[in-house]
């Protein structure tokens, strides 16, 4: 299947990433902090490309990956940047994933000044920071663009290479559930089971299994859950004893902010989550009348038209107050 690097307006993109994976010997691959599945897998994805290639990396992540992507897409091969007293030398960065150079984590602060980035990345906000970038922002995922360069690079297609793709697909797209599954992204993931990809399996590993950490998150959120005057707007509160007191992840947060979006009538629901350091996240999710990437850019965050986040100062109550009012205005005027 050909991608639209060869026709489109995006073709001189393509073609600079092209070159710069081919350009450079090694490279720091890097995704951002709290990987999701289309972070990871488009990692590992881009690891592979460079075997391919016959070049050197370091497959590099600021903090742990989520176990579950270990047996999907290898995950297991990524390094956490905070166990490393210094960074492997390289000669160039490539940036999967990231809407902006913070998303990378404390670990970009250590990058070699002045080495060259490649950004490649789908989110709508992304404000192309690097020396070099491959983003497109009505692509379902990254894998979707990695897909695409791929397929314009030449590059041969295997099980261990399909799987991580299918997963960036599979897990950005909600299960190919969400709006932005458009036919192109079906076509792909049908072309990816012709090269070996268990869509069974890739969908109980990373759709059907959950943790019991989740589950008790899950039940405390959920005695949280406010709405506001009009019905129409709704969030949950994770408070950060709720972490500590079920030993949970940031993994284990996952789904939590659809509960409240996906209740009848509501157009925007949020989870806020209140962090060690006094700070608040939000995670936005929008029945499609809000713009919550513009609402979360309100408060430095970023994302899509539909799915985004930010950080805020605390307290917890003040955030979400102010996070109440702007959606308010957002929908109402």
């Amino acid at each position: 299947m050909s991608g639209p690097s060869l026709t489109s307006s995006y073709s001189a993109q393509f073609s600079e990433a092209a070159q710069f994976m081919q350009q450079h010997d090694s490279f720091l691959v890097v995704s951002h902090i709290h990987p999701d599945g289309d972070a990871a897998s488009s990692t590992c994805a881009v690891g592979l490309m460079l075997d391919q290639l016959g070049k050197r990396y370091t497959l590099l992540n600021d903090g742990a990956v989520p176990q579950k992507f270990d047996e999907v897409c290898g995950s297991d091969r990524i390094v956490n940047a905070q166990l490393l007293s210094e960074l492997p030398a390289a000669q160039a960065i490539i940036a999967v994933d990231c809407a902006d150079f913070e998303r990378i984590g404390e670990v970009a602060a250590r990058f070699p000044a002045g080495l060259p980035l490649l950004n490649i990345d789908h989110h709508p906000t992304n404000d192309l920071y690097g020396t070099a970038n491959l983003v497109i922002a009505d692509a379902s995922a990254t894998a979707e663009i990695l897909y695409d360069l791929i397929t314009f690079m030449s590059l041969s297609w295997n099980k261990q290479l399909a799987d991580c793709i299918y997963t960036g697909l599979l897990t950005d797209t909600g299960g190919f559930r969400y709006a932005n599954t458009s036919s192109k992204v079906m076509k792909m993931a049908a072309t990816l089971l012709d090269y070996g990809t268990s869509a069974s399996e890739l969908a109980e590993i990373l759709l059907e299994s959950t943790t019991s950490a989740h589950v008790e998150l899950l039940k405390r959120a959920l005695n949280t859950l406010t709405f506001s005057p009009k019905q129409d707007i709704a969030w949950v509160i994770v408070e950060k004893e709720d972490m500590s007191e079920t030993k949970a992840n940031h993994e284990d947060l996952e789904g939590i902010v659809n509960y409240p979006r996906n209740i009848e009538g509501v157009q925007v629901g949020m989870l806020f989550k209140e962090m060690k350091d006094g700070t608040v996240k939000c995670s936005f999710r929008s029945a499609g009348k809000a713009n919550v990437a513009a609402l979360a850019q309100q408060f430095g965050g970023g994302g899509h038209v539909r799915a985004a986040g930010a950080t805020l100062d605390g307290p917890l109550s003040e955030a979400i107050a102010s996070v109440v009012r702007e959606v308010e205005r957002a929908l109402y005027g």
